[in-house]
């Protein structure tokens, strides 16, 4: 409490809003809102809207609501309370002549949304201005090399803004502009969107996209085109990013997780010279893994995984990260080796494989794969 103290106390001197976040919640140690009262000499009151849902949450569930679940419904006098829409603690935002707080549950799925729908829009009107941001979602060019191509656009432009953040084998490129209306902040940000496709274009996946498997369900069926995939390496990590899709049924017919050469040959009709000839870790399996899992599936598109995700079972010529893909689309081929890394984590080497493979895909389907045959 002393600690929590301080740093309140202490942010609530030098700043003109202060966002907390955590420490609403029903137990003894859910301390924040107390403290903060405390520090603004502020009585706790009961939000009577809150409280009642909170006791309809219990009543839906058949749970009974202990009392400790009451506090949760508390905010400080002449407060906001917040509507949660994925928990029981509401938020809460108090305006005082000078200073303005907003306190979040600590949670990610509910601060996130709490923040954007209520808490953002009431900070927004401080400002006066409109502020809109859009991200650009980059596949196969790093951090670096993103900030080396677009190092003029992140430190001259200040409106809009450009700022990278990187993520697991992505780069997230977030465009903020502030204006007078939201038509014009939304023209700032296609205008600085614009420049930014003129340089690295062919990385971009999507704006304000959800993730690569989502973006190529998309484009599947726009198309009207169907996928399977065939996995060694990636132990259904492909198929699963695909199932989580609500809806994808319409274009995923399936795939198969074909972890041993034996499997390769019954299941896939991967030929036993070429596994003896190039391994399994190759193009050339990789590719015949693609044409197998379409012709057993009848998909229009089909992708293939084989790889060493290591720790052990690398060598000189293959060390742990190599990993080979194939992409069959509407009878042509294309294959590709890449390397992750000899030192990476084996569910690194998995989830950047997956990510590889939906990658390949959608070029595949936007036609920008150059075939093997």
């Amino acid at each position: 409490p002393d600690r929590l103290r301080e740093a309140f106390c202490l942010a609530w001197s030098r700043s003109d809003i202060v966002i907390t976040s955590g420490g609403l919640g029903p137990t003894y140690d859910d301390l924040t809102k107390e403290i903060i009262c405390q520090c603004l000499e502020l009585p706790l009151v009961a939000d009577e809207p809150s409280m009642k849902e909170i006791e309809n949450y219990f009543a839906r569930r058949g749970r009974e609501m202990t009392e400790n679940n009451r506090k949760q419904a508390m905010v400080p006098q002449g407060g906001i309370a917040l509507r949660n829409p994925r928990g029981t603690a509401p938020g809460i935002y108090v305006e005082t002549e000078e200073k303005r707080l907003v306190m979040l549950p600590g949670p990610p799925k509910e601060f996130e949304p709490l923040f954007l729908q209520a808490a953002k829009p009431l900070l927004e009107k401080l400002s006066g201005k409109v502020y809109i941001s859009d991200t650009i979602y980059v596949y196969g060019l790093g951090e670096a090399s993103s900030e080396s191509r677009l190092l003029d656009l992140m430190t001259v432009s200040k409106n809009p803004t450009l700022a990278p953040y990187a993520k697991e084998g992505e780069v997230h490129l977030r465009v903020t502009s502030s204006a007078d209306t939201e038509e014009e902040a939304h023209r700032m940000n296609r205008d600085m969107i614009a420049k930014v496709r003129e340089r690295i274009g062919d990385y971009i996946y999507g704006i304000n996209a959800v993730n690569l498997e989502t973006v190529l369900a998309g484009k599947l069926m726009e198309k009207g085109c169907t996928l399977s995939v065939a996995e060694s390496c990636t132990g259904g990590l492909l198929s699963k990013r695909m199932t989580d899709i609500p809806g994808i049924s319409s274009v995923y017919l399936g795939g198969v997780c074909t972890y041993t050469n034996e499997m390769k040959v019954k299941v896939l009709g991967v030929r036993q010279e070429t596994l003896e000839r190039y391994g399994a870790v190759s193009e050339e399996v990789a590719g015949e893994m693609a044409s197998g899992i379409a012709s057993v599936s009848g998909s229009d598109l089909a992708l293939s995984i084989t790889g060493i995700a290591g720790p052990g079972g690398g060598r000189p010529e293959k060390p742990v990260g190599t990993v080979c893909l194939g992409v069959w689309y509407r009878g042509k081929l294309y294959t590709e080796r890449v390397q992750f890394g000899e030192k990476a984590s084996r569910e690194y080497i998995r989830t950047l494989s997956a990510s590889k493979a939906l990658f390949l895909g959608m070029a595949a389907v936007d036609e920008k794969l150059k075939n093997k045959e």
